[in-house]
């Protein structure tokens, strides 16, 4: 049976356009839009009306980088696929682009039908899956190319955690030149983990243990050594390269000399380091564990540079980097030791929010809210614009925003498996209202009313944002 809504009178925001228009959405799609008043949009027909007046009318969030049932460090992120994409929804959020983990010694298929397995039949939201390469040998290799034509298009790499996922420069430059041949996108963390082995030994023989040490040993110039090497070994590869959770004022410089020389280099940053610093880190009693995270949190002065980024477009795209562990028993692990602490936040639920926050306090404008947080993650990772915007033919992911709500930020009445926010008790202006997920309504005037199993895997096209 065919099915038709019309969301009336309300602004509609893109990447590109803001203007008052009612939108048809029909099987799931959108069908048509018309600027509202006109007699194109007045015969519209429909059997639901969703009025829109005062609101924004948004695309779905796509967070490209979030970390659902990850295990790290002997325990588990505490969101699964149900509740992580539930909370995701309420956040206005419709797509999420997962990491499936190749295990040391094992192969990339294996990884990913381990992560097809943990997603299918419980998302709330649409999904797709990057693939985190963690041993680089010719079979590596080989599964990319397959795992490209199947719609699993970036493969991510680590120069950090040795032992665990870490590549050396000569597993790093083959993956990438593999990259270069079937057009796929080496995502990479870009830390020098070696280094900062050492001076996390260091600093424990010290008897430097709180929380707040992990910040200082992982070194804002070793994000930038690392960041640097990266994209010297892209560019001896001829593969486009994307920079996740870039945190470090250094570290944007790199990656704004790289594409001041017209490389396909690219750079990601997350919500914690626009609006949480060192100072949250040292927070006394232990309280600093809720915040650790890699790549750290820096000191407040790094943020002028990331929101230059952001408005200068050395920086695209704003993920989460989603990765919530509980302060009760899983974060405590690192009770005298900052290195066994957990490294991740929860966020997948305050990234949009945040974001019209930055637009509210003139940060950025609204179409550039919309293409950091929607368009340019779908043309990264090969979904637009099936996603990331609101036009004929795209998928109905579509969120009814209030600019004028106000809310206060709690672990009392959020949504995320974890038992602390990030940004307790921070004042936003800006909530979502309602929000459709092809077409469906899984958020009605803030009540859920979606469901497991409704969102669907989605295969991914490669990069749409080369140069």
């Amino acid at each position: 049976m065919s099915s038709r809504t019309v969301i009336r009178g309300g602004l509609v925001v893109t990447a590109s356009d803001e203007i008052h228009a009612d939108v048809l959405i029909e099987d799931g799609r959108v069908a048509a839009l018309a600027a509202s008043g006109t007699a194109a949009a007045d015969a519209f027909t429909a059997d639901r009306t969703v009025d829109a007046t005062g609101k924004y009318v948004i695309p779905g969030g796509v967070d490209g980088h979030t970390h659902m049932e990850m295990p790290f460090g002997g325990t588990y992120a505490s969101d699964t696929f149900e509740t992580g994409t539930r909370a995701a929804a309420w956040g206005g959020t419709t797509t999420i682009v997962d990491f499936a983990i190749q295990s040391v010694g094992g192969s990339l298929r294996e990884g990913l039908d381990a992560w097809h397995a943990k997603a299918e039949g419980n998302c709330a939201i649409d999904y797709g899956f990057h693939m985190i390469v963690s041993d680089v040998h010719p079979e590596t290799l080989k599964e990319m190319d397959l795992l490209v034509e199947e719609g699993v298009t970036s493969f991510k790499q680590f120069m950090a955690y040795p032992g665990v996922f870490y590549s050396d420069d000569g597993q790093i430059l083959r993956a990438m030149q593999r990259a270069a041949d079937n057009g796929g996108l080496i995502m990479m963390h870009a830390e020098n983990g070696i280094a900062i082995d050492v001076l996390v030994e260091q600093a424990l023989a010290r008897g430097e243990t709180d929380p707040r040490y992990h910040g200082e040993v992982r070194k804002a110039l070793l994000e930038a050594e690392a960041t640097h090497r990266a994209i010297r070994l892209a560019q001896v590869a001829g593969a486009p390269l994307y920079v996740v959770h870039v945190s470090a004022e250094e570290a944007v410089a790199e990656l704004t000399r790289a594409r001041d020389a017209g490389l396909n280099v690219f750079g990601e940053t997350c919500p914690q380091y626009l609006f949480l610093s060192t100072d949250n880190l040292a927070e006394p009693d232990f309280e600093g564990a809720k915040y650790v995270c890699s790549t750290p949190l820096r000191p407040r002065e790094h943020q002028a540079a990331l929101w230059r980024g952001l408005r200068g477009n050395d920086l695209q795209v704003v993920s989460t980097d989603h990765c919530p562990f509980c302060f009760t028993g899983q974060k405590e692990l690192g009770r005298g030791d900052f290195s066994k602490i957990p490294n991740g936040l929860p966020g997948v639920e305050n990234r949009m929010d945040l974001l019209h926050q930055a637009v509210v306090d003139g940060h950025i404008s609204r179409r550039r809210w919309i293409e950091i947080a929607c368009a340019t993650p779908a043309r990264m990772f090969g979904l637009y614009p099936k996603k990331g915007t609101i036009a004929p033919g795209a998928d109905a992911d579509i969120v009814v925003y209030d600019p004028h709500a106000e809310q206060v930020v709690s672990a009392a009445t959020h949504h995320m498996n974890v038992d602390y926010s990030a940004y307790e008790g921070r004042r936003l202006t800006g909530r979502v209202e309602t929000v459709f997920s092809r077409g469906e309504a899984v958020i009605t005037e803030r009540e859920y009313t979606g469901h497991a199993g409704h969102g669907v895997y989605t295969p991914r096209s490669t990069c749409q944002y080369l140069t």
